[in-house]
């Protein structure tokens, strides 16, 4: 029965795939996050900057990937402080039109990050655009403006993350930042709310909801702080929760061929063996020396709390409050980085009852895995491929690639072979069989925050400074 049942999820999630076009790849990591594309075509493993090059335009910065639908791609990027919603001409790379998203200030980012880091998504309809500074653009494929949901900056030093999906005649953004958390429908065409649930448990995270087919429902799933949850697409209640996983999230789940969800989680001090260790908040509290009950940044030695100072200061007052400091001191306490398999089907909290295996080696801080024939794939910083086996959970192979260094993009898979790109532009291609090897490196000589898009054959990567299409 599990079988069957097994069986009719994975077409069901072949079904939910297949509502993109053959060419298409409409959203972050393209159909429903999944970083494969549909239809079967070749794609070379030996590309380069100058091989198999179709073309090659310059940029304005931005971490944003591109994403396609028919003869266009969009992405976001900032020029002279303007930050820019961009479409290009697919066939040739020649920009189409690029509309300014105005706003009133900048916010505050990370040092790796962007203004422009969220990715746009496309039906093939619209295409809607976030900016953390300034909130949710949707235009037509023309670039003509449709409506707007103004928001931010949000309280939260590292800046917005997550991508908006379009789910039905849904646009669906969730953001969770220090303050403020929510998960949002809005109508595609009017911008309305259809439904909004407040998140103000969570501080920041930055995966990017997927959609899950459970039983001919459609659920939004989110990973973040110390829980999952299944929400239902069509009114926003919360289905299902599994607990016990990481602090922060930036990696964003999969649907595999099998109907099951795979949800990595992983954050600094999650580890068994490498926790974060704060002291109780009297203890820090003895630096207090203007006895407000409040601790100020330079009223406290202890380093854990110096280098998480913004994160734990909630509402960024300059202040840590005992509510503040406790709330975050159970996160350190009860995260638990892990690599989870979740069965469908079940309702309330499912930890002990859906949860076929967890893995907790190798885990990648940002870049997703990606499902292909049976593996799930992954790459950590320094280059460590891992490659899981979906069914039993446990690994096949270990081993490192030629693109050391850093990663931010998730990994993409087609014709048999997976694509890892690096922060320092350094792409790697590896067979997606059981004995796998690396057939294919190159070196943009740019940095890269983008996932590569793979469609009909060709590769679309950015780097910082140019967007390449690659193919035969």
């Amino acid at each position: 029965m599990r079988m069957r049942i097994a069986g009719m999820m994975g077409l069901l999630c072949l079904v939910l795939l297949a509502t993109a076009s053959a060419g298409d790849w409409p959203q972050f990591r393209g159909p429903n996050a999944s970083g494969r594309p549909q239809g079967e075509a070749h794609y070379p493993a030996d590309v380069g900057p100058d091989k198999h090059v179709l073309w090659k335009v310059e940029l304005p910065p931005g971490h944003s990937s591109p994403v396609l639908s028919g003869n266009r791609i969009f992405l976001t990027g900032e020029r002279d402080k303007k930050l820019l919603t961009i479409a290009l001409e697919r066939s040739t790379g020649k920009t189409l039109w690029a509309v300014e998203a105005p706003y009133k200030q900048l916010e505050e980012i990370h040092a790796t990050a962007s203004h422009c880091t969220p990715t746009p998504a496309t039906d093939g309809h619209v295409v809607v655009s976030f900016f953390g500074s300034c909130g949710l653009f949707c235009y037509d494929l023309d670039g003509n403006p449709l409506w707007t949901q103004p928001m931010g900056p949000f309280k939260n030093d590292f800046g917005a993350g997550s991508s908006p999906i379009i789910v039905d005649d849904k646009v669906i953004l969730y953001q969770d930042h220090d303050t403020g958390s929510f998960i949002t429908a809005y109508n595609k065409n009017t911008g309305n709310v259809i439904w909004r649930v407040d998140r103000s448990e969570f501080p920041r995270n930055y995966a990017t909801p997927i959609v899950w087919n459970v039983e001919g429902k459609k659920q939004i799933v989110i990973p973040a702080t110390l829980r999952i949850i299944g929400y239902d697409a069509e009114n926003g209640k919360e289905v299902w929760t599994v607990g016990g996983i990481a602090r922060i999230v930036n990696m964003t789940p999969s649907i595999g061929d099998d109907g099951r969800l795979y949800a990595p989680c992983w954050s600094p001090g999650g580890d068994d063996t490498q926790r974060i260790e704060a002291p109780k908040f009297e203890d820090v509290l003895r630096g207090d020396t203007n006895k407000d009950g409040i601790i100020q940044l330079d009223e406290t030695t202890d380093g854990t709390v110096k280098t998480r100072f913004t994160q734990i200061d909630r509402d960024k007052s300059g202040g840590i409050t005992r509510e503040e400091y406790e709330s975050m001191l159970k996160v350190f306490q009860s995260a638990r980085n892990g690599f989870l398999a979740i069965r469908p089907g079940g309702s309330g909290d499912i930890t002990s009852t859906h949860v076929d295996w967890r893995f907790n080696r190798g885990l990648p801080y940002c870049p997703s895995p990606v499902f292909i024939d049976g593996k799930l794939f992954m790459v950590k910083d320094g280059g460590m491929v891992t490659v899981v086996d979906a069914i039993t959970g446990k690994p096949s192979l270990e081993r490192r690639v030629s693109g050391t260094g850093g990663y931010f993009a998730s990994c993409v898979a087609a014709d048999g072979k997976v694509f890892m790109l690096s922060q320092r532009g350094r792409l790697s291609v590896i067979s997606a069989v059981d004995d796998w090897k690396q057939i294919g490196s190159a070196d943009f000589e740019e940095d890269a925050y983008a996932t590569p898009a793979l469609a009909d054959g060709k590769i679309y990567l950015r780097t910082t400074g140019h967007l390449y299409c690659l193919g035969e």
